[in-house]
């Protein structure tokens, strides 16, 4: 496969306290139009939930944690699926004593404090998320790397 990309905008955002992270993430960037980028946050939530996914049974299970927490580190990629931007992003929480948790960002987890970077890529043909059939994900279509 053959993408060539040029760096875009670059943009910060608070997030408001309150809405689900994934989809204001997603909401955010189908508002200005960002079709393939990178993100990243540091903040805190007062509820999360966050997926593993289990690669013989192809689904993913889901842990929730119904406290506060601090985001150590959120990481992903923008990019396109059924027309609209979509965020896959992965985090990092830790509780009140240190202890850390993560996995694959999920709707319900819910944001107390959130400060987002957004790196947008122009590309001539956009990476979209087909359902890839050896892993049962949506992964970027158009050939393997």
């Amino acid at each position: 496969m053959k993408v060539t990309v040029t760096p875009g905008r670059r943009l910060m955002a608070r997030l408001s306290m309150g809405d689900d992270l994934l989809l204001a993430l997603e909401k955010l960037c189908g508002e200005l139009d960002i079709r393939l980028g990178e993100v990243r946050a540091i903040g805190a939530v007062s509820r999360a939930r966050f997926g593993y996914y289990h690669q013989a049974q192809q689904k993913y299970e889901f842990l929730e944690m119904g406290k506060p927490l601090e985001i150590l580190s959120l990481v992903g990629n923008i990019s396109l699926k059924d027309g609209r931007p979509m965020v896959h992003a992965h985090i990092v929480l830790a509780d009140g004593k240190g202890a850390t948790l993560g996995g694959h960002l999920a709707e319900g987890t819910v944001i107390f404090a959130c400060e987002a970077a957004i790196q947008e890529y122009q590309s001539g043909e956009p990476l979209v998320r087909q359902l890839d059939k050896d892993t049962g994900l949506f992964l970027w279509g158009g050939g393997k790397c």
